[in-house]
């Protein structure tokens, strides 16, 4: 009897490792990063804020690009600034994340605020930091263009 229940455990075993199927890993996603959250990120977004309009486009490497005008150009004037190579990065797990951008020193950050403690709360915030992580501007944003 004992020979039968090992028999049927390894065969059981077996089967289990014939019909397992392996997760691939893509290295350029964050590993925070879920289905659902990719599922809720636009491939592209205008906001406006009290001073400049802003374009978040994906690019087919999967990083991010930053186009800003004055808040009172139209967007499709020369942008007056253009920062490649965003990287998108989970805020939780509640669906909030932000878009980080270097530039001369700089960091800007997009946030995109699903999950708040105000239902008034912007859908998104601009924050700028100069190269010492001191925010020198904070800003709601609305959607323009979806």
């Amino acid at each position: 009897m004992i020979k039968h229940l090992l028999l049927g455990t390894f065969c059981l075993a077996q089967f289990s490792f014939a019909y397992a199927k392996e997760v691939p890993s893509d290295s350029k996603v964050h590993p925070a990063i879920t289905s659902s959250t990719l599922q809720k990120v636009p491939k592209t977004v205008i906001i406006k804020t009290k001073k400049f309009k802003i374009r978040i486009d994906k690019q087919p490497n999967g990083k991010y690009l930053y186009q800003s005008w004055n808040a009172n150009a139209k967007i499709t004037a020369k942008p007056s600034m253009i920062i490649s190579d965003g990287e998108l990065i989970p805020d939780g797990t509640g669906g909030n994340y932000y878009i980080q951008f270097s530039n001369e020193g700089h960091t800007y950050q997009i946030w995109r605020n699903y999950l708040t403690d105000s239902a008034k709360k912007a859908p998104y915030t601009l924050t700028v930091s100069d190269s010492n992580d001191q925010e020198i501007v904070r800003q709601d944003g609305y959607v323009v263009k979806n």
